[in-house]
């Protein structure tokens, strides 16, 4: 994740806040009304950057075809402490706890497991109080994106689809892998050439096994 300035914070911000708060993003004129910049060419210049750097996807050159990278502002708010506008309040924001080292036998969110908690915007995480975190140790997903070190949210759920991201306990310790069902095993996949998945028979799968679908990453530089 590259690292923002304060003003692609403030558009950042607003863009997210308008989101939430009609359901589409704002004008280029309204971004320029709100951060007192006359020039679109100047709104488009901070547009740019945050496409540059990940925040943000674009169809076109128009500010309705704005689309926030979810996991990247999660990021954005975690990197940088940054706090929600006014107009928000504790409603708007769920308490999400990093899990340590998860083993079997152990309820979940059993209190060994916690290790820190962060506090992120509810419209970036579907889930909301069923969301937690887990930091990735180990490179079997950089492929995808996933790095040693990185903050992953997982929403908690005992199914997931075929070709998934999800977190799973095997053994002792939880993994982080795609998730694939096949007819007499389950394979746990990674994102790394260089890596051989996990395989699980069907008979020895159990549901319990499953933690949830990972649905965002942070990363702190």
């Amino acid at each position: 994740m590259q690292g923002l300035t304060k003003r692609q914070l403030q558009t950042l911000d607003f863009i997210r806040h308008s989101i939430n708060q009609r359901g589409y993003p704002p004008t280029l004129r309204e971004i320029g009304e709100h951060m007192g910049i006359r020039s679109t060419n100047g709104v488009n210049d901070h547009l740019r950057a945050l496409e540059r750097k990940g925040y943000l996807r674009r169809e076109d050159m128009k500010s309705r075809a704005l689309k926030l990278v979810e996991s990247m502002v999660a990021a954005s708010d975690a990197a940088n402490n940054t706090t929600p506008p006014e107009s928000f309040d504790a409603d708007d924001m769920v308490e999400v706890q990093i899990l340590g080292r998860v083993a079997a036998g152990l309820p979940l969110l059993a209190e060994e497991n916690v290790v820190d908690t962060v506090h992120v915007d509810r419209g970036l995480l579907r889930g909301g109080r069923d969301v937690f975190g887990l930091r990735v140790a180990g490179d079997s997903m950089v492929e995808a994106g996933i790095l040693n070190g990185d903050y992953i949210f997982v929403r908690k759920q005992p199914t997931a689809d075929r070709g998934d991201v999800v977190v799973a306990l095997i053994g002792d310790e939880a993994t982080v892998k795609y998730y694939f069902p096949e007819r007499d095993y389950i394979r746990f996949q990674p994102a790394n050439s260089r890596m051989a998945p996990i395989l699980v028979r069907s008979m020895d799968f159990k549901s319990t096994m499953l933690l949830g679908k990972v649905v965002g990453i942070y990363r702190r530089l």
